[in-house]
Formats: C-alpha cells, structure tokens, sequence
C-alpha cells in the first residue's frame, strides 16, 4: 500500500509544488486507487506517476476550497474519455455535488460511468472495502474532514508444518483449524484451532486531514495510526497566522503526532512562500517534536509496511 503524493502546495500551485492532492494505491486490494483531494491540475501530475485514472474508484474531498478541488472535473471527464466503465464514488462536504453537476453540465461533459456522490454533513462513519472510514469536521474556516481509514485484521496462519509433525493428515479440518474452531478426527483426537493458527495480523490504520487549525479532533482520528498525514502550512513561529487562517504549523503537527501515538507522520500542504532550504528547517522543527516525520513532496511516495509489521 503506497502513498503517492500528487500535489503537496497550499493555496496556489508553484514551480516545485502543485496544490493538494494524494493517491492511495493498493496492489494488495485488486489494484484500486483513492485520490484523497484533487486541485487544480491533478490529472497533470498524473502523467509522471503510476496512478491509472481508470483504477480510480473512490475519491475523498476533505474541503471545498479551491485548491484541493478545482481538477475534479478534469479528472472525471479524461476518466471516461480514456474509457473507464466502471463505478466511482465521491465523498465531500455537502456542496460537492452541486459543484460537480454544474461543471460536468455546463462544459457539456458525458460520464460512461456510474458517478455515486456522498455527501456529508458532520461527523460519520461507513464502510468502503476495504477498509472502515471514520470522518469527522476539524477546524478551518469552512467545512473540512478528516478521514481515519481501519484495515480490518487478517487471520493468523496455519502452522501447517505443526500439524504434520503431529501426524494430522489434510483434509477439511484444515480449514475448521484454520477459522480457530475445535474439531474431533476420525481416531478421536480433539484438535483446538487456536493452538496450530498464530496470531491475528494487525490491520493498518490511517489518517489523512484536510486543513486545519489545532483541533483535538486531529488526534481523535490519528489516534495509534499508523501513518498520519496533516498539514503543515506555516512555521513553529507563525502560529498567530496558522490561527488567523485557520492553518497549523509543523510543530502543532508534530504535536498532534506526539499526542495522539502514532507510527508515523508526513508533513503535507507546504507554504508556497518557503524555499527548499527553509522547508528543510521546517522538518526539522517538526522533527525536534516528534523524531518519527517527513515532509512530503510532489511525486514522492511512503510505502506503509505490510500487516502486523508496522
């Protein structure tokens, strides 16, 4: 499972970064990709990327400004036009689907495919395999979501190995074993499934936030994450603006990090006032917070470890 960051900007693209938008690519779940946000000029950054728009089958809009949204209608127009059939589905904040009716309306724009739109209104939680997603409102100044993705655990494996050692020849009760059942072979011996199957594998959980200020409600979703991704549009020194315009800094990041127990944490949505060598100090200052951090880039990607490693 890989994060592909697509634009990691705030405001307004620039020569290093464009605005906000990132892939979920999954290999492990049929191929299926999630595009959490989607600015201007998303389908751009794509070229250059392994991203497939006709394996995009989810996208998740965190907020309705500008430059988190504006290359949506871009981006589902050119997936029928290269010939997607398949399903998608939209999550937003309610006003999504006003939007996209009247782009694809006035420029005319046919989709072959079925377009489910979910609109949200506070906070909720629903299932989109595979995994469980849990959105809640944080603190911008219009309607913005974070959403905190559950992987469901996976079994624990048969100790095949075991299992002939004890002389058990195969057979149905393989799979009786494997499910954690009691079974009686025909010789009657009574075999627990719990002592030849190991551990259930823990399944991974993420957090991706839209803009914000610092908000307890960042922790709540990130909390034991695996991987959180949050904002980090200002410096540890700008907190009166990251207030002024409903922002956070890196440190407020780190913070959120640190409080809510995480794995992991990528710095997203970048100032587009700082140069590559302030950027540095910026992840440093996040970093002298909370060890275990990133600053994300455009057309970088972070691969969360496979279940029960991370």
């Amino acid at each position: 499972m890989q994060c592909y960051f697509l634009g990691t900007g705030a405001g307004v693209p620039s020569r290093n970064r464009n605005v906000s938008s990132l892939a979920l690519i999954m290999p492990e779940y049929n191929g299926q990709i999630w595009l959490f946000d989607c600015g201007e000029a998303t389908q751009h950054q794509i070229w250059d990327s392994p991203v497939k728009l006709a394996k995009i089958n989810r996208i998740f809009i965190t907020h309705l400004h500008g430059d988190h949204l504006f290359g949506l209608p871009g981006i589902l127009g050119s997936r029928s036009f290269q010939g997607a059939t398949s399903p998608l589905t939209l999550y937003g904040p309610k006003g999504i689907q006003a939007f996209v009716e009247i782009s694809l309306k006035t420029s005319r724009t046919f989709l072959w495919y079925p377009l489910e739109i979910v609109e949200m209104e506070g906070d909720c939680q629903f299932e989109a395999p595979p995994f469980s997603i849990r959105a809640k409102k944080l603190d911008h100044g219009i309607p913005s979501y974070g959403y905190r993705l559950e992987e469901p655990d996976q079994p624990g494996r048969l100790n095949v190995e075991k299992l002939q050692k004890a002389g058990i020849p195969t057979g149905p009760h393989y799979r009786l074993l494997k499910e954690g059942k009691t079974v009686t072979l025909p010789d009657g011996r009574v075999l627990k499934g719990e002592d030849y199957v190991s551990p259930p594998k823990k399944g991974r959980t993420l957090a991706i936030l839209g803009d914000t200020r610092y908000t307890p409600e960042a922790c709540i979703l990130a909390n034991r994450c695996d991987l959180l991704i949050h904002e980090a549009t200002y410096r540890r020194d700008q907190e009166d603006l990251a207030r002024k315009y409903f922002h956070s800094t890196c440190t407020q990041a780190a913070a959120v990090a640190k409080e809510a127990g995480v794995n992991h944490l990528i710095l997203n949505h970048i100032s587009t006032r700082f140069q590559e060598e302030e950027c540095e100090a910026l992840l440093q200052e996040a970093r002298d917070v909370f060890p275990s951090t990133d600053l994300a880039r455009d057309r970088w990607s972070y691969t969360l470890p496979p279940h029960g490693t991370s």
